[in-house]
């Protein structure tokens, strides 16, 4: 068989080939192909090298990039993989450095940037995984407690302790076969990131004489990591909210060249070399890369020097030695065992067969370390504070009836601080119990895909029960009350909702009791936002709310004013005529310029309902985080199978297939997977 590649009525690739390591560089060609500036733009990101073509607005990243050494560890890791991946991740960087000319000849921003590629080394697909699940840890609530600390006592760490509405996370869900009308179980999810343009996972499938899979991969990266069926079984993750990563406090001392920091032991040798970062305009930075034993020192400004540990960082491994066995799974016991190899995120798994087995498994490596680490940086010098070099054994559970995943906390594990709230997986899981036994299958599952009950709506109208009002402010105050709680892009009432809201939370972030929280922590720009109390103000409402006496907080009294504000000035239209599409593209803000055309379709939904699109609470409507995919895997006949990604197939402005997914995503509809190869087109 000669590699092939094939493309369904969305431009999906679908390919097949003989062996494994042709398919992989048939995979890695043809992602060169259609999403060529996505992956060379986080190559760069990964290599701290953005400034080279768009100038100082990549100093930020670049910067952080270089200190946490991203692409360094990625070599690492690489160089420990066993032989077999390792050979089968260099097909894949062969075949992307094959399309990549070619590639990036039709994609708009290297021709308007004036640029071209560069080349991929062995390990840049590491590196392209590692940029993207660094950030999405939880070191910045860390950061975010220590300013708690600071600016309101200790005490304001657990008055304000609270489960994230806004959280970045994801839906999963999986349904025993005896709920079914195949008779097999249904897994079903979506993930929730930024809404990257294009879209940060690709589908794909994949065949050879070993497999025939097919799911979502992060472009630039071989296989598929996270959502996947593979005929035998098939799998889906959210993250299980771990607490994985630790800020370490550093005492740095300097002698000429010389570095060296106050460990638990004493005196540390530190690692210091000057790297240069070049600038499109010609001129160059030169910054420092510290590393001392806990890891790189990654904030070392206004007086403010922390490192970050990480499993990776002390392992060398980046899980991708999991990649190969998932592909080649047949049941829950194979894909158990390959995910224990699986590094970070921590992630809650859920897996079924054939067989009809179902299990719930979280994987990944949380250290054991003191409770505190889990809160704040902690002081380096400290010997409490140093990890044990164990981790916390992950739990695998059988299933026998369904279950449904949300970030929260009895899914994932409770190993962490930082939670999603139990309202999207109560809801998926309400919806499940309304079907009648076997009743079940992939069309009810899209349905739920679309929900857009918000379970927040239940705190707000408490909250306003609680209130005596007059005049225009009591006619809101009833309108809310009577309002279903449902996030329609076409409801005015959602909208009078979130016009509340947003006043609400400004009027709280105005309060004595959190004005110390408006002078913000001298943190680089990379991490303002977390530590910024317009941003992060929705994410403790509910403890606020829980905690308003001990605050000296008079919450009628902002009820009071922000629905009297709303009834002065009350919004006009729906929900979803300013509850729009706002996707990031990786030039976004950095060279606004050479940015594409971007869609900015209505939504309905929200931050924390099922159908995921998340806004910013009290700073803007519109919504730049959501499901970046949906799908639904029928264990009874994969061909019933169906998924859909924001925007399209390709990356390409002006390509049949660039946004022509984005309208059936807007209303959280899927496509069928095609599987018959009869029914593809050849390229």
């Amino acid at each position: 068989m000669v590699a092939e590649v094939f493309r369904d009525a969305q431009g999906i690739p679908h390919l097949r080939a003989d062996s494994c390591n042709e398919l992989a560089g048939l995979q890695g060609r043809t992602v060169a192909l259609d999403r060529a500036w996505q992956i060379e733009w986080h190559r760069r990101r990964a290599e701290g090298r953005t400034a080279e073509i768009v100038g100082a607005p990549g100093l930020t990243f670049d910067r952080f990039a270089r200190r946490a050494e991203i692409d360094a560890v990625a070599r690492r890791c690489f160089d420990n993989l066993d032989e077999t991946t390792r050979d089968w991740v260099a097909a894949f960087t062969d075949g992307v450095n094959s399309g990549l000319d070619q590639g990036a000849a039709r994609a708009y921003e290297f021709g308007s940037l004036g640029v071209g590629p560069g080349r991929w080394q062995p390990w840049t697909p590491l590196a392209v995984f590692a940029v993207q699940q660094l950030i999405f840890g939880g070191f910045g609530y860390k950061l975010w407690r220590r300013h708690l600390a600071q600016r309101l006592g200790e005490a304001a760490i657990e008055l304000l302790d609270s489960e994230i509405p806004d959280s970045i996370g994801s839906n999963a869900w999986a349904v025993h076969g005896s709920r079914t009308v195949g008779g097999l179980p249904l897994i079903a999810g979506d993930s929730h990131r930024q809404i990257d343009f294009p879209g940060p996972y690709q589908q794909v499938r994949l065949a050879c004489d070993e497999f025939d899979v097919f799911g979502f991969t992060f472009p630039g990266v071989p296989g598929v990591q996270h959502f996947a069926h593979a005929g035998d079984v098939a799998w889906a993750i959210t993250n299980a909210m771990a607490d994985y990563q630790d800020l370490f406090e550093e005492d740095l001392h300097r002698n000429a060249d010389r570095v060296t920091a106050r460990g638990p032991d004493g005196i540390e040798p530190v690692q210091r070399r000057i790297e240069t970062i070049d600038l499109r305009d010609g001129t160059a930075e030169e910054i420092e890369i510290l590393i001392t034993r806990r890891g790189p020192v990654i904030i070392d400004d206004a007086g403010l020097t922390v490192s970050l540990r990480t499993p990776t960082m002390v392992d060398d491994d980046l899980g991708f030695g999991t990649l190969l066995p998932l592909l080649r799974a047949h049941t829950v016991d194979d894909v158990v065992a390959a995910l224990q190899g699986w590094v970070e995120p921590v992630n809650s798994a859920l897996i079924a067969d054939r067989a009809g087995a179902v299990r719930h498994a979280v994987v990944g490596r949380t250290p054991l370390r003191d409770e505190r680490n889990l809160d704040v940086p902690v002081p380096a010098w400290d010997p409490q504070y140093a990890w044990t070099g164990d981790y916390v054994p992950m739990p695998v559970d059988v299933i026998d009836d369904l279950v449904a995943n949300g970030n929260d906390r009895s899914s994932g594990g409770g190993m962490g601080k930082f939670y999603a709230p139990g309202w999207r997986a109560g809801r998926v899981t309400t919806r499940l119990r309304a079907l009648s036994p076997g009743e079940a299958d992939p069309a009810a599952m899209e349905a739920i895909h679309g929900d857009v009950d918000l379970g927040a709506a239940r705190l707000a109208k408490e909250l306003l029960s609680r209130v005596e009002v007059e005049g225009p402010a009591e006619t809101i105050k009833e309108r809310l009350l009577a309002w279903d709680g449902r996030m329609d892009a076409d409801s005015s009432d959602a909208l009078l909702y979130a016009s509340w809201r947003a006043a609400m939370l400004r009027w709280i972030a105005e309060q004595p009791a959190f004005v110390a929280l408006r002078d913000p922590d001298p943190v680089p720009d990379l991490f303002a936002a977390s530590v910024d109390i317009r941003i992060k103000i929705a994410s403790v409402f509910d403890a606020i709310c829980r905690n308003a006496e001990k605050l000296d907080l008079d919450l009628a009294a902002g009820v009071r004013s922000t629905l009297a504000a709303v009834a002065d000035e009350p919004p006009i239209g729906t929900w979803g005529d300013v509850h729009r599409l706002a996707p990031i593209h990786g030039l976004t803000g950095l060279a606004d310029d050479h940015v594409p055309p971007l869609p900015d379709p209505r939504l309905a939904g929200d931050g924390n309902t099922v159908r995921a699109t998340h806004s910013t609470p009290g700073v803007t409507h519109r919504c730049s985080m959501s499901s970046v995919t949906r799908y639904v895997w029928d264990l009874a006949d994969r061909s019933n199978s169906r998924w859909a990604v924001p925007f399209g197939a390709s990356g390409l402005p002006g390509d049949p297939h660039h946004t022509d997914q984005n309208a059936a995503w807007a209303a959280a509809e899927l496509f069928p997977v095609v599987l018959d190869w009869d029914l593809l087109t050849p390229e």
